[in-house]
């Protein structure tokens, strides 16, 4: 019998390897914390190189997967262990909400945690922003922290846009949308509310009907309402730097038509655009025997502007209660008001009917019994003057 060992059979042939696509990612929440803090650790206390590291590690780590980590490192250093504390073996970060200066700046800082929320489910955006919403409303944290709702990748993705439905919503429920808009002018986003959409959806059509939709019209009109208030300053805007590069009338005249047009802007509110045009133009005199004279001569150039947009009677009565109020609130020109009021009416910019209709019931508050006393005599020669005899000079007052 042969003393030699007998070999095993062995099985033999190719060995196949896993695709990737197949492969299942362990879900190591462990690890995402220690390269989370690492980073952390290493950018130090500038919020800047935080962000940074942050968004560059979304890039190759799974935020959505491991939200709630995120949230625990970011809130309290780490990952948090059944009953709220931290666990002992972990490596913890100072940069989180709880190590931070208990101070209003400090936590308005670590509020751009928004820009994260990718990383976090819908139920948990929800959550943070019917929170945020609260905190808005009472004063807690300064609307500025809404800056982060205009990152591009939050905006593109619709983050921004839903995450603000349910913010709003929470925000309106305990106040009113007047608490939104005194806050969004405070710190100058209360013309920025269009952003939250891409550029290809930026419209205020497109605003309207996905918040009127989501059940928050107010905001839809706010936000409608912001558009037509910038789109005027930027007409007035327009208008002065045509008046100042010497436009001919009719070019400055077309343009403002179009501007109307395009921006479905009434004639009542244009007539009150092209006023404050023509009187901030100007430099006035500071003595007030001679800023009568230099008024008369200026809107004696410029009348033919303002017969343009006065067309019709509401538009007439609208440039007196602008006017009126004008000379109240600039008072070199109290004394002026009246002979203003002649010089438009015989370059046909204001009718008699017109002139009656404010001096009876148009009028306002505003420097009333003064100018009602100053338009008397007047108003008393338009009224008795004989049919066809009003393109006559008005000579009582002068």
């Amino acid at each position: 019998m042969s003393n030699q060992k007998i070999q095993k059979p062995t099985l033999t042939g190719q060995r196949f390897k896993t695709r990737k696509r197949d492969e299942k990612k362990v879900f190591d929440p462990t690890q995402f914390q220690e390269t989370i803090v690492q980073g952390l650790n290493q950018t130090g206390s500038d919020l800047d190189a935080v962000a940074k590291f942050l968004d560059a590690s979304g890039a190759k780590l799974d935020y959505r997967r491991y939200a709630e980590t995120l949230f625990d490192i970011l809130v309290a250093g780490g990952m948090l262990a059944p009953g709220g504390t931290l666990s002992d073996d972990l490596t913890r970060t100072e940069f989180c909400l709880f190590t931070a200066q208990e101070d209003l700046e400090t936590m308005q800082a670590y509020a751009q945690l928004l820009l994260f929320l990718k990383g976090f489910t819908e139920s948990e955006r929800n959550k943070l922003a019917m929170l945020t919403g609260i905190l808005l409303a009472n004063g807690n944290i300064s609307a500025s922290i809404l800056n982060s709702l205009y990152n591009e990748n939050l905006v593109k993705e619709g983050v921004s846009a839903a995450f603000a439905v349910k913010l709003f919503k929470s925000w309106i429920h305990e106040k009113d949308i007047n608490s939104v808009a005194g806050s969004l002018r405070k710190v100058g986003m209360d013309n920025r509310l269009l952003e939250l959409f891409p550029a290809n959806k930026r419209s205020c059509e497109h605003f309207s009907k996905y918040f009127t939709d989501a059940g928050l019209k107010e905001l839809s009109d706010f936000a409608r309402n912001q558009q037509a208030i910038g789109s005027r300053k930027e007409l007035q805007k327009d208008l002065q730097e045509q008046m100042e590069r010497g436009d001919a009338f009719k070019d400055i005249i077309a343009s403002a038509r179009e501007e109307m047009k395009k921006n479905n802007i009434s004639e009542q509110t244009m007539i009150g655009i092209v006023w404050t045009s023509v009187m901030s133009y100007v430099e006035w005199n500071k003595k007030e025997e001679l800023v009568t004279e230099q008024a008369i001569k200026h809107l004696k150039q410029y009348s033919p502007l303002l017969k343009a947009f006065t067309s019709q009677g509401a538009s007439e009565i609208l440039l007196l209660v602008k006017m009126q109020e004008y000379c109240y609130d600039n008072i070199h020109f109290m004394n002026s008001f009246q002979k203003i009021v002649v010089l438009l009416y015989k370059a046909d910019v204001l009718s008699e009917e017109a002139i009656l209709k404010w001096y009876t019931e148009a009028h306002v508050a505003k420097g009333r019994s003064v100018f009602l006393e100053q338009m008397k005599k007047f108003v008393e020669w338009l009224k008795n003057a004989e049919e066809g005899e009003h393109g006559l000079h008005f000579t009582l007052v002068r």
